[in-house]
């Protein structure tokens, strides 16, 4: 069954700000490498759209979810084109999925009901609900089971998410659940949409991006300082990391040049914020994904110019091969790294 969705505020509360420029896609972001527009497709069945993060459990299993609150599977050898097996169903809206290294269970943000643990058969218990968390977005997992967490916004659910960055406040924030105490404390809030989170490889911070800014920062644990190590050229969605201090961060579009001319006049972005989303500005047809280390220097970007592969919002290195996942696409994609 279905939860309830949380209505949002018919009006955003912008603050003028300073116009920003976009950078150029060139330097390390130059398109020399155009593989995404060559990626194979594992398409979700009966019209599924939308799986928004992917991950290999320990099963061997690419799973991933769609907006109609399943979660699939597909082997992770299978073949392009191969429908997947439903996993679970969570009655919400699944984003970001980790794997507990304590016990192999999945752990899944689902925007409408919070955290969630489910287990290889399926089976699904919340761990918060949607009045503690209000977007829970994307996750990451320590040693001992915490789960370091984003919230994206307190003011506006998934549904609404571009009248956030219209508004272009510090409504995110990330959090803490422990699996021992099953409490969640907030680690550092006044974020501009935090959405993905990965741990360094001793713990001791978090690799960390905002949408609205599109910003790369380091959160070091446990008191919650922010530090800004890059200035994007696109906005950032979920961060994964390889195990080595790099981390892959998925890019569904190159930054919008009206949207940053807008933020000096908030009663113009209240406006727009009130039209069709249709006629409000649109993410880049592109693909882009980018591998960064940990003091935030770009190593790797792929792209895909013509966005055959469009919104990509998940990315996972496997072995050799780099698993992606999508805020609209019709199923998860997969290239090969070599």
């Amino acid at each position: 069954m279905a939860v309830p969705r949380r209505r949002p505020p018919l009006l955003i509360r912008p603050v003028r700000e300073p116009a920003t420029v976009p950078p150029p896609l060139d330097g390390p972001w130059a398109p020399t490498d155009d593989r995404l527009d060559r990626a194979d497709l594992l398409p979700l069945p009966d019209g599924g759209h939308g799986p928004e993060d992917v991950l290999i459990d320990p099963q061997g299993r690419a799973v991933s979810g769609d907006e109609q609150g399943r979660l699939w599977w597909w082997p992770a050898d299978a073949p392009a084109g191969t429908r997947p097996t439903l996993l679970a169903e969570t009655g919400g809206r699944p984003l970001g999925i980790e794997v507990d290294p304590v016990d192999g269970e999945l752990l899944v943000c689902d925007a409408y009901r919070g955290l969630l643990r489910v287990t290889p058969d399926g089976a699904v218990r919340e761990l918060t609900g949607s009045g503690e968390v209000h977007l829970a977005d994307n996750a990451t997992v320590a040693r001992d089971g915490t789960v370091y967490f984003t919230d994206s916004s307190d003011r506006f659910p998934l549904s609404h998410w571009k009248r956030d960055l219209l508004e272009h406040r510090p409504n995110g924030r990330v959090l803490a659940y422990d699996r021992r105490t099953g409490r969640t404390e907030v680690v550092t809030s006044g974020l501009y949409f935090p959405n993905g989170v990965a741990l360094t490889p001793d713990e001791s911070a978090l690799m960390l991006v905002e949408t609205a800014t599109h910003r790369l920062l380091r959160v070091d644990l446990p008191e919650g300082r922010a530090t800004v190590l890059a200035d994007l050229p696109a906005y950032p969605d979920n961060v994964s990391a390889v195990g080595d201090d790099t981390y892959w961060i998925a890019l569904p579009s190159p930054r919008l040049p009206s949207m940053e001319k807008l933020l000096p006049h908030p009663r113009v972005r209240q406006l727009v914020a009130l039209l069709p989303g249709a006629v409000q500005p649109q993410p880049r047809r592109y693909g882009l994904v980018a591998l960064v280390d940990g003091a935030g220097r770009v190593l790797r970007t792929l792209h895909g110019p013509s966005g055959a592969y469009p919104m990509i919002t998940g990315v996972r290195q496997h072995g050799q091969r780099l698993w992606l996942g999508s805020l609209t696409a019709a199923g998860v994609a997969r290239v090969d790294l070599s």
